[in-house]
């Protein structure tokens, strides 16, 4: 009976061990979700939302993005929202932005407005007082040409990506 009892442990053991690595399932691979696309009109909740996931995209972790996001141009008080973008914009680049882990990230469905917002900011910055941060630009290639030559100055790191 002795050695009948050690049979059926070692084969319950056996069973249930054998059992066990035939349930053990793979985690799932982790599926990227597909990219936002660009809102085809100035709907804000949709540009944030198509910002946002930009942004995601093209910072490593670790890193402190700051956005800068100007409505579009049929916004109800857009001039108003212009003036106290800028006002933030300047108050923050006087103060000076150092660090590695620092992206101040720039869209709006009114690329060249943006632009000539960070142009005019820009041009009013000490040299290299913005060393080692980050500044993206979401926006038209076009317009890319005139703010990388303004920022290059601060010091910052310049990287464009084409709103899309």
């Amino acid at each position: 009976m002795n050695k009948l009892t050690r049979l059926i442990s070692v084969a319950l053991i056996a069973l249930f061990a054998v059992g066990l690595v035939a349930c053990k399932k793979e985690a799932p691979a982790k599926v990227a979700a597909p990219p936002v696309a660009k809102p085809a009109n100035e709907d804000v909740n949709a540009w944030q939302e198509y910002v946002t996931d930009v942004v995601r995209r093209n910072v490593e972790p670790g890193t402190s993005p700051y956005l800068y996001f100007l409505p579009g141009a049929s916004t109800a008080d857009f001039q108003g929202e212009y003036d106290r973008l800028q006002e933030k914009l300047d108050g923050d680049l006087g103060r000076g932005i150092t660090g590695d882990n620092v992206v101040l990230a720039f869209a709006s469905p009114t690329s060249s407005k943006l632009a000539d917002m960070m142009v005019d900011s820009f041009g009013r910055v000490e040299a290299g007082s913005l060393k080692g941060a980050r500044v993206m630009f979401i926006g038209d290639a076009a317009d890319s040409q005139r703010v990388e030559p303004a920022v290059t100055p601060s010091g910052a790191t310049y990287k464009f990506v084409d709103a899309k």
